[in-house]
């Protein structure tokens, strides 16, 4: 049994494995307007993401500081998104083309680790923060909903409504805003978790849920587009393939493996303002 726990993939293999799929990924995502970038590179990029995520949920569970661990990832998702903001409502640092990065997965994980934390809590029976953390995220939207309601004055000046703006997309974002990583991807995260003492009902799960949301529901959603057909849920319409990751999941062995914590923190923002900065060049080159 020993021997068996030490095949497969640590967290770090997966951890690795994910970056080069995303770099892939977002090879395609940034440069696909030069159409010289296979669509096969986004295509195997639709893995990582579930790896990610699956990996920052051993993360959770296993942190001996989750304060910290939240903390870490909500910084880096607001200051992500604090630079998205700006390029969204201010126009700043576009592309020629009015092109820029959405890349906002740092809120998504943040926002899954508050329900995460909750889930705990109501194991523990502690109903009420329980109840808090795990619903709190859910009902935001609708919170700030009945705020702009109630007080429609906080969006009556150009500057109100631009802070109003800037909280809740980029410092409690809103999970129906958040623009990378929906509510499949999110509503995957808190199965991942829940499901955690059942190693493999937990990943069945996961797969089950994400084919049917990204598969069957984008089916039904585009069958009656003028000149569909079914070979574009393969060529197009290819969100779904993501699910194909549950291989690699069920591949890990338990182990965290090296860790190289800094390099999974630094290099997701850093490829993307670099790869981002090198598209920029590309168009303004091309014209």
């Amino acid at each position: 049994m020993k021997q068996r726990t030490q095949n497969g993939l640590s967290g770090t293999a997966l951890k690795i494995i994910a970056l080069v799929l995303m770099l892939l990924d977002h090879i395609h995502y940034f440069f696909e307007f030069t159409g010289l970038v296979p669509v096969w590179f986004s295509m195997l990029g639709r893995l990582a993401a579930p790896l990610f995520l699956f990996c920052t949920v051993e993360g959770f569970a296993h942190t001996h500081d989750r304060k910290r661990y939240i903390l870490r990832i909500w910084l880096l998702g607001a200051a992500m998104g604090t630079v998205e903001f700006f390029m969204m409502y201010a126009g700043a640092l576009r592309r020629g083309d009015g092109f820029y990065p959405q890349n906002a997965i740092f809120l998504a994980l943040f926002w899954l680790c508050l329900v995460w934390q909750g889930i705990d809590w109501l194991r523990q029976k502690r109903w009420l923060p329980g109840l808090a953390a795990v619903l709190g995220p859910m009902v935001w939207p609708f919170i700030v909903a009945g705020l702009l309601t109630a007080f429609p004055q906080i969006t009556q000046t150009p500057a109100s409504a631009s802070w109003f703006a800037y909280l809740i997309s980029a410092v409690l974002p809103m999970w129906s805003a958040i623009t990378d990583g929906g509510w499949c991807f999110l509503l995957g995260g808190i199965l991942l978790y829940a499901l955690y003492n059942h190693k493999t009902l937990r990943l069945l799960a996961w797969a089950g849920m994400s084919f049917l949301g990204e598969f069957l529901l984008t089916y039904l959603q585009v069958r009656r587009l003028p000149d569909f057909t079914f070979t574009q849920m393969f060529t197009v319409y290819y969100e779904w393939l993501g699910i194909f990751a549950v291989v690699l999941m069920l591949l890990y062995n338990g182990k965290r493996g090296r860790g190289c914590k800094p390099l999974f923190y630094i290099f997701y923002p850093a490829h993307v303002y670099i790869l981002y900065a090198l598209s920029c060049l590309t168009y303004m080159r091309m014209l």
